[in-house]
């Protein structure tokens, strides 16, 4: 057939007829050099370019992107810039190897040989479909990219069958990260490089079915044993009431009093406080929206929300409107709340462990306490709990119930001690000071709220 001229998209190249022998070029009307060869049995993503030496044409060079089952065509695009730009300075996007395959493709497609897919396709595949198709939350599409494009950036171009037949290369890589980067990070960018093969071979059979990340010896992963108890908490509260920015005092606060993933938290927004059934509707948990649940709110809670929306739209006015932790970041919100460890002993899972520690030592339940963590709980018996019929009344009593043991291990320090009193003591929660006047005097309020509806549930 002969070759011809169009947009590509998804839908019009599954529409384009197969040649009955021999094979077709369907050039794309958007980027010059971007096209797909159509054969009997095959569809594969292709860019052309002169490549050029000395600023003089060298060659015309064919190179391939992947086949069209595995990688959609908005994928394929945006590489095909990259192959392109990479052409146009001499530099051609894949090894020898590669080059000699791509210069064979034709041939391999009259005889239905299915080449192999590099790591770079095969990761752009699983981007779109089982990472963003899904609704994955961006911080775990950021890990899986930060473990595909630095840990394994030199493989990017390397196919998954090349590294499927060489197992000491994986294995030594493995090695060279846990000397780098730790154990945690060589362990989970080699799972990562495991679920992307997994992926590709399921619609790329060529590929040996013995996935590379076998040939790994793991790591021992131990769970880090950095909660709190009772005894522990007096002095983490002296050390957090003296931190200088009241908006991160209470996130750490809030972190510890709830028991939710700090990245979750972070995206909190006012809008989805309610006050009067006092919940902190979650959208976008860890698991996405189908994770999504309520967290029942404690007076200390409820109390510490509301000091964080006062200092936010005093500190921050115009991120405040968006988060209920505002802060001066690219996003409007906390995005790093990692503290000196001299200055902050304990924060992010540190304080969920701390939460967990003290549910039990207050006679919250297993079970309860996962609920209110939002764990899944194993057994058949879990599908039979309708969460939010326990959540008016009684997740509510057990989430009051460690709140309650927390500030009882304080004792009176909030009573005696200047910073603890200031921030915690007794009419505290009424004084709108203005963070950021040296003369400690009292500024107009910078959100008011309504006399008994907020406060009488804050009592």
């Amino acid at each position: 057939m002969t070759d011809i001229r169009i947009s590509l998209t998804d839908k019009t190249i599954a529409q384009l007829p197969a040649p009955k022998e021999g094979w077709y070029l369907a050039r794309d009307t958007e980027l010059k050099g971007f096209f797909v060869v159509i054969g009997k049995r095959k569809r594969t993503f292709t860019v052309q370019g002169d490549l050029r030496r000395d600023g003089k044409r060298a060659s015309s060079i064919r190179v391939s992107i992947g086949d069209v089952s595995e990688i959609s065509t908005r994928a394929a695009r945006a590489t095909a810039k990259e192959y392109l730009a990479q052409i146009s300075r001499g530099q051609h996007p894949k090894d020898e190897k590669q080059a000699e395959r791509t210069s064979l493709a034709p041939a391999l497609e009259t005889r239905g040989t299915v080449a192999s897919i590099t790591l770079r396709l095969a990761w752009d595949r699983y981007l779109e479909a089982h990472l963003i198709r899904k609704n994955r939350s961006q911080k775990t599409i950021e890990g899986y990219r930060d473990h595909v494009e630095r840990v394994f950036a030199e493989w990017l171009d390397t196919t998954l069958h090349d590294l499927a037949t060489d197992p000491a290369r994986v294995a030594k890589k493995h090695d060279k990260v846990t000397s780098e980067n730790g154990p945690y990070m060589a362990n989970g960018s080699m799972r990562t490089l495991r679920a992307i093969y997994n992926h590709a071979r399921k619609t790329n059979r060529s590929l040996p079915s013995d996935n590379p990340a076998d040939a790994v010896d793991w790591n021992v992963e131990e769970r880090r044993d950095t909660g709190m108890g009772s005894a522990d908490l007096k002095d983490w509260f002296a050390q957090l009431a003296i931190l200088d920015n009241p908006v991160r005092r209470e996130f750490h606060l809030f972190t510890l009093l709830c028991g939710s993933r700090p990245a979750a938290l972070q995206e909190a927004k006012p809008e989805q406080i309610d006050f009067r059934r006092r919940t902190l509707h979650m959208p976008r948990p860890k698991g996405g929206k189908k994770k999504a649940f309520d967290i029942p709110l404690s007076r200390q809670m409820i109390l510490c929300l509301i000091r964080a929306v006062r200092f936010g739209r005093q500190m921050y006015p115009l991120q405040a409107e968006e988060w209920v932790f505002p802060a001066d970041s690219a996003s409007g919100h906390l995005a790093e709340t990692k503290e000196d460890r001299e200055m902050l002993s304990k924060w992010g899972n540190d304080l969920r462990q701390t939460f967990r520690t003290i549910a039990t030592a207050a006679g919250v339940s297993e079970v309860d306490a996962k609920l209110l963590m939002n764990h899944a709980i194993p057994g058949v018996n879990a599908g039979y709990i309708t969460r939010h019929k326990l959540l008016e009344d009684h997740l509510r009593s057990q989430q009051q119930a460690i709140s309650s043991a927390v500030f009882h291990a304080l004792g009176a320090s909030t009573s005696k001690e200047g910073a603890l009193q200031d921030w915690l003591g007794r009419g505290s929660s009424r004084r709108a000071t203005n963070p950021a006047a040296s003369d400690g005097k009292q500024v107009r309020p910078a959100i008011q709220f309504e006399e008994g509806s907020i406060w009488s549930l804050a009592r």
